[in-house]
């Protein structure tokens, strides 16, 4: 039986209006405003990447499905589509409650419909309704699904409440491994994805960004005692995003680990080497995005199940 962690279509965004975003680098580190005001060139870099990004997973027969973002309202982050969707293969899409008050018009009802026409959605949920009491949850940003084993990890923030985590497990039969996870600074990381990654039968994740032993062993614990294979990357190697992976497997049943060519390049031989006893990797330049969306390769890819 194949594995329900991983599937073979990802969903894409291009976007009309990419750049730095004030708001969310509020609480997201990774963000760097230098040469902000270059918009125009910005805006032309991160189209570049993004389409040699898809025609790197179509050359490796891997399903994308790209939306054209709209040019109104203005969205710098709609490349990331990841934070406000999750589909199920229980036949559910689910919207989520976002922090920043920019992000929220990313949600677009027309992508719903049509994703919910394609594959037959039985139901669809919003959480949307939280962000009044400021219950934020955005998607598999704040959340690490294990589904195989239908387990959600996720480290706290300001994007990450335990209430509107409590109510999607309820909503979606999960259980929680909730934790607290710093940079180097002693912030809270802003998304669980950018220090964890987690594929079929391995764990990629930032464990001296767990400072507190107990929660650390604990989350060790639950890993291994599911199967997965934990392969430790350090604080360095999470700036350059190397916890920002994605497992996907191409219309052969191939498995690749789609990363950043930042994030592969800060891994040692030892890291490379270990991930290929996984599952084959597939590093892609998006130096553009990185430095202006904070965000990485698997922040783009919204993961399409049924």
């Amino acid at each position: 039986m194949r594995s329900k962690t991983i599937t073979d279509t990802v969903l894409m965004i291009r976007p009309k209006n990419f750049g730095y975003n004030p708001e969310t680098a509020e609480n997201n580190s990774f963000q760097s405003a230098e040469g902000a005001d270059q918009i125009d060139y910005i805006k032309q870099s991160a189209l570049d990447e993004f389409d040699k990004m898809v025609k790197t997973l179509k050359d490796h027969d891997i399903d994308v499905i790209v939306y054209e973002d709209t040019e109104d309202p203005i969205k710098y982050d709609s490349i990331f589509p990841n934070n406000w969707f999750t589909t199920h293969n229980s036949g559910h899409i689910i919207t989520y409650p976002m922090n920043a008050v920019s992000r929220r018009q990313e949600r677009r009802e027309d992508i719903v419909e049509e994703l919910t026409s394609t594959y037959e959605y039985k139901k669809r949920y919003g959480f949307e309704y939280l962000e009044e009491e400021e219950f934020f949850l955005e998607g598999t940003g704040s959340m690490i699904l294990d589904r195989d084993n239908r387990i959600v990890y996720a480290c706290l923030s300001p994007r990450t409440h335990i209430k509107a985590l409590e109510k999607f497990c309820i909503l979606a039969n999960y259980r929680k491994h909730i934790f607290h996870a710093y940079d180097q600074s002693d912030q809270l990381i802003y998304h669980t994805n950018v220090m964890m990654a987690i594929g079929v039968d391995f764990c990629i994740i930032c464990l001296d960004s767990i400072t507190d032993p107990e929660e650390r062993n604990d989350l060790v614990d639950q890993l291994e005692s599911h199967g997965k294979a934990i392969i430790e990357i350090s604080h360095e190697q999470m700036n350059q995003f190397a916890g920002n992976m994605l497992q996907v497997r191409s219309k052969l049943g191939k498995p690749y680990l789609l990363m950043s060519q930042a994030a592969f390049d800060s891994l040692h031989i030892d890291q490379i080497d270990m991930i290929h006893g996984y599952t084959k990797t597939l590093a892609i330049p998006i130096p553009t995005i990185e430095k202006y969306g904070g965000g990485s390769v698997r922040c783009m890819l919204a993961e399409i199940y049924s």
